[in-house]
């Protein structure tokens, strides 16, 4: 039989962080059955358990953004060319990743078809039909799909081909309220990926040259990984009116006149469950926060020969106690060696394993074994509930402290430009920098060091001094980094 090639083959060890993170990274994606490839260059296979992970953050996300005001939707995969080709600014950032559909049915296409690399085009046009007067807005609608956008170099879950995502669009009368909305979906965010994952995140605005094609501002939160390197989690994007007036999206205003509505658009994708594993994992693989765990507790029941008997029976009492005070649990009964057991739940990301043999059902006790901190500690039966909810509770916080402990730690304020190059060596952190505002000198400072404008704060608070790369005045204070 032929030998696999390596992508393809079973990862039976991971490799170490500090030996090479890119390694261990896919090594645990592999591993911890969370993606495989697939035959299609540059496209995954979420598998059950990555999925999981996904399903979990998209439940907490879609109740937040439901419950400010928002309705899901659904518009098609396929776009004519010509609509894409509308908004020249748009055509123009997505050109290099778009792909095409000439044929179908066994004929050449008419018109060729575009698999949505997002959809602003197809969507404007709708809403274009949808809104005729003030009154039929704001129009808050999300929807939750696939889009596809042809990528030279991919990683699971990172950058793919294909990718899962959230985008909302909306429609407003007024741009204040288009800013708004933008804002307001940053902030939420912000506090769901703080919240349900434990990853910080900085808050801010992008440049001109890193905003999304054909918007007027775009605003994002940028994470920091355990190798250094920042990641954009999620961006919120104010498109002025540029996709109304591409697209003709207009309406009767309170005035009896006919004005261009303003819109906004933002989204999240899959990509978050690259962002938890960098951020939280470790040698042994996964460390998932509770709240986006599939399984959130393990039990595993020890013995000997007869601990189906003797064991097996009180073990799935405690599941049974468990699930119904509303946990995710499974219970681990193979007939594989206990510490074959551990190292495999440790290695998915399991928050917390649950012991129990003979000696643990005379004291009416069982061990508990924390995956942040790897702390075991034996914890009575009566009131278990109560006290994992107050572990699980704990490990959320701790990782979550862990991760800001990291980042903190790992930002650095620059004073000159050859400190500054200094800093950026390697994959440090964040670098915090007097800028002048001017895309040149954003250029240069890229090209010397690969490092890029992650978002500029929100404070708007103007430095004192000059830039760090030329004499011209300081207009903001951005964050730098290398990204992934």
């Amino acid at each position: 039989m032929a030998k696999k090639p390596e992508g393809e083959s079973f990862v039976t060890e991971i490799t170490p962080r500090s030996h090479d993170f890119s390694r261990w990274y896919l090594d645990v994606v592999r591993r911890a059955e969370l993606a495989d490839y697939s035959p299609v260059k540059g496209c995954m296979v979420i598998r059950p358990y990555g999925y999981a992970i996904w399903e979990l953050i998209q439940q907490a996300l879609d109740k937040r953004i439901k419950a400010t005001g928002h309705v899901n939707a659904y518009f098609p995969l396929f776009i004519p060319e010509g609509l894409l080709m509308k908004e020249a600014e748009h055509v123009e950032g997505f050109a290099p990743q778009v792909a095409y559909v000439t044929h179908g049915g066994g004929e050449e296409l008419e018109e060729k078809l575009i698999v949505r690399p997002t959809s602003e085009a197809i969507i404007g046009t709708m809403y274009a039909k949808w809104i005729q007067s003030w009154r039929d807005l704001p129009v808050l609608i999300n929807q939750w799909a696939n889009v596809v956008r042809w990528e030279k170099v991919t990683r699971p879950f990172l950058r793919t081909t294909e990718f899962l995502w959230q985008e909302g669009h909306t429609a407003h009368e007024t741009e204040a309220e288009a800013e708004e909305e933008t804002l307001k979906i940053l902030d939420l965010y912000k506090e769901t990926v703080e919240t349900e994952l434990a990853m910080p995140v900085i808050a801010g605005r992008k440049s001109e040259s890193e905003k999304f094609a054909g918007a007027l501002r775009t605003y994002s939160i940028e994470a920091l990984m355990g190798d250094g390197r920042a990641l954009q989690a999620g961006t919120s994007h104010n498109l002025g009116q540029n996709f109304a007036k591409a697209f003709d999206i207009t309406f009767q205003a309170r005035d009896k006149s006919v004005q261009h509505v303003w819109g906004t658009s933002w989204g999240v994708t899959t990509r978050l469950i690259g962002a938890a594993i960098m951020v939280h994992g470790d040698d042994s693989g996964l460390v998932l926060p509770p709240r986006v765990a599939p399984f959130q507790i393990v039990i595993v029941p020890i013995g000997r020969d007869n601990w189906r008997e003797t064991v097996l029976p009180r073990a799935k009492q405690i599941q049974d106690t468990l699930v119904a005070a509303g946990f995710r649990v499974t219970l681990d009964e193979r007939d594989e060696r206990p510490g074959w057991k551990f190292s495999e739940w440790e290695m998915r990301g399991v928050p917390l394993r649950i012991e129990i043999g003979p000696k643990d059902i005379e004291k009416f006790q069982v061990l508990t074994a924390r995956r942040d901190t790897r702390e075991k500690a034996g914890v009575p039966m009566d009131g278990l509930a109560a006290r994992v909810r107050e572990i699980l509770d704990d490990i959320q916080r701790n990782l979550f402290e862990r991760a800001v402990t990291f980042r903190d730690e790992h930002t650095q304020r620059a004073a000159s430009y050859d400190q500054f190059k200094d800093l950026l060596e390697g994959r440090p952190g964040f670098v915090i920098a007097p800028w002048c505002g001017s895309a040149a000198c954003e250029a240069h400072i890229k090209t010397d060091t690969q490092a890029t404008i992650r978002n500029i704060p929100m404070s708007g608070a103007v430095p004192a001094g000059t830039c760090i790369r030329c004499d011209s005045p300081a207009q903001s204070e951005a964050w730098f980094a290398k990204a992934y």
